[in-house]
């Protein structure tokens, strides 16, 4: 639209995750849920709860399947954070990039990205009652 104030540059592409320059994280997150989803649900999975990890259980002990053993199922579900990983970093400018190039996993990723832009539930509680606050001491 010719003349209009738009935020936003171009549209969405169904092939490029939406792009998050540090600003209005809110409708990134909600755009970027919606892309991983859109590229596989397991995906999205793997942020949400944390990378699949196959395991051989030796005398009623649990220890990661060394990848040679890996079966085609597992290697496909173990690949889920590996693709969260590179999708989120990759819809990210530098600066937001630095704040998760330490993460080794996409749940940690996401949950820097969410406490950095939204901050903890207290903080969100104590501005909250702040607002709250200030507009009751407006009214009056």
């Amino acid at each position: 639209m010719v003349g209009s104030n738009q935020n936003f540059a171009e549209g969405a592409s169904i092939n490029r995750p939406p792009l998050f320059t540090g600003e209005n994280y809110p409708f990134w997150k909600v755009r970027m849920q919606i892309f991983l989803e859109s590229v596989d649900r397991g995906i999205w999975d793997a942020v949400l709860n944390g990378p699949f990890v196959p395991v051989n259980v030796v005398n009623e002990v649990q220890k990661p399947k060394p990848f040679a053993q890996l079966i085609a199922d597992e290697n496909r579900r173990a690949q889920y954070d590996v693709k969260a990983r590179n999708i989120i970093s990759s819809a990210l400018t530098l600066n937001e990039f630095y704040r998760i190039s330490v993460c080794t996993g996409a749940r940690e990723m996401w949950e820097i990205l969410r406490v950095t832009h939204e901050g903890t539930d207290d903080v969100k509680r104590a501005r909250k009652n702040s607002l709250i606050q200030e507009y009751e001491m407006f009214r009056m």
